[in-house]
C-alpha cells in the first residue's frame, strides 16, 4: 500500500519510487517467470487502489466481490498497457481504467433486457435529472416530460425513452408477488396462455367446403363420431350397417376432407 500512495506524486530526474522503478524494470525484462513474478508482485501492490475505487459503486446491485473482481481485472489490464516513460504517476493512468471497466461492466453485463448504449446514457441523465429536480427546494415531487426534458436538456422523445429504460435493468421474478399486495397471485399464474382452440377453430374452417361436398350419410356419420361422442359400433347399429363398412367411409371421408384441405391451403 505504502508502494502505492508514493507512486502517485510528482517525481523528476532519477528520483523513482520502488514501484515506478519496478514498472521500469518490467518493460526491460523479457517474457518468462521472473517477469511474471514481477507483474504479480505490481498488481498486488495497487489492488487496494483497486477495492478502494469499487467501492464507489457499491449499492448498485452488484455484491462487493464481483465488483473488485472486475477493478482488478482493470488493474491487471492497466499494468500491462502502462507505460513509465509516458507518465510519471500509475496511478493517473490507473484510476481511468479501472473506472471505464467497472462502468463498462455494468453497461453489458447487469441488464436484465438487453438495452443499447445511446438507450443506457439517456436513462442515466434522466433518472439524475428527476432525482435532482425532485430534491430541489420547490421542486415538482412527479416532474413532466416536458420539465425534465428543459432541465436536462432532451427533447421528450429521449425522455419518454429513458423512462421507459428505468424499468430494463432489472427483471420481476415470474414467482413475484403483485406489489403492495400480500398473498397475492404470483405473476407466472397471471400470464396468458395458448389457446388451442384457437387452432381448431382454423382446421374447422379449412375443412367446411369439403364438408358440403358430402353426402347425407357420410355428414351424418362424421356428425354422430365427432360431435355426438359415439362408437363405431354405436353408429353401425344406429345406421343398419356393419361396424366394419363404418370405419371404412370414417376412413375414406377423414382422408378426402384432408386431401381436399390441403389442396385449398396450397
Amino acid at each position: 500500500m505504502q508502494a502505492a500512495s508514493g507512486a502517485g506524486r510528482r517525481r523528476s530526474g532519477n528520483d523513482a519510487s520502488p514501484s515506478q522503478q519496478g514498472f521500469r524494470k518490467l518493460r526491460e525484462l523479457p517474457p518468462g517467470r521472473e517477469r511474471e513474478r514481477l507483474r504479480s508482485e505490481l498488481v498486488s501492490a495497487w489492488l487496494p487502489m483497486a477495492h478502494r475505487i469499487a467501492s464507489r459503486f457499491r449499492d448498485r446491485g452488484e455484491s462487493m466481490d464481483d465488483l473488485r473482481q472486475v477493478a482488478a481485472v482493470g488493474l491487471v489490464k492497466a499494468v500491462d498497457r502502462y507505460d513509465p516513460l509516458r507518465s510519471d504517476a500509475f496511478e493517473t493512468y490507473a484510476v481511468p481504467t479501472l473506472i471505464g471497466e467497472l462502468k463498462r461492466h455494468f453497461r453489458d453485463y447487469t441488464w436484465d433486457v438487453h438495452v443499447p448504449r445511446r438507450i443506457q446514457d439517456l436513462r442515466n441523465r434522466v433518472r439524475t435529472t428527476r432525482r435532482d429536480l425532485i430534491q430541489a427546494e420547490d421542486g415538482p415531487q412527479s416532474p413532466t416530460y416536458a420539465q425534465i426534458a428543459a432541465a436536462a436538456g432532451l427533447s421528450e422523445e429521449d425522455v419518454r425513452l429513458g423512462m421507459e429504460a428505468l424499468g430494463s435493468y432489472s427483471a420481476l421474478s415470474l414467482d413475484a408477488e403483485p406489489t403492495g399486495v400480500e398473498g397475492g397471485t404470483p405473476l407466472a399464474e397471471r400470464l396468458g396462455a395458448g389457446d388451442g382452440a384457437l387452432d381448431l377453430a382454423v382446421d374447422r374452417e379449412a375443412v367446411k367446403p369439403g364438408l358440403c361436398k358430402l353426402d347425407e350419410r357420410e355428414r351424418l356419420i362424421l356428425y354422430l363420431r365427432f360431435f355426438g361422442d359415439m362408437t363405431q359400433r354405436s353408429i353401425a347399429e344406429h345406421l343398419g350397417l356393419s361396424q366394419m363398412h363404418v370405419s371404412r367411409l370414417l376412413r375414406q371421408t377423414c382422408e378426402r376432407l384432408r386431401r381436399d384441405a390441403l389442396h385449398e391451403a396450397a
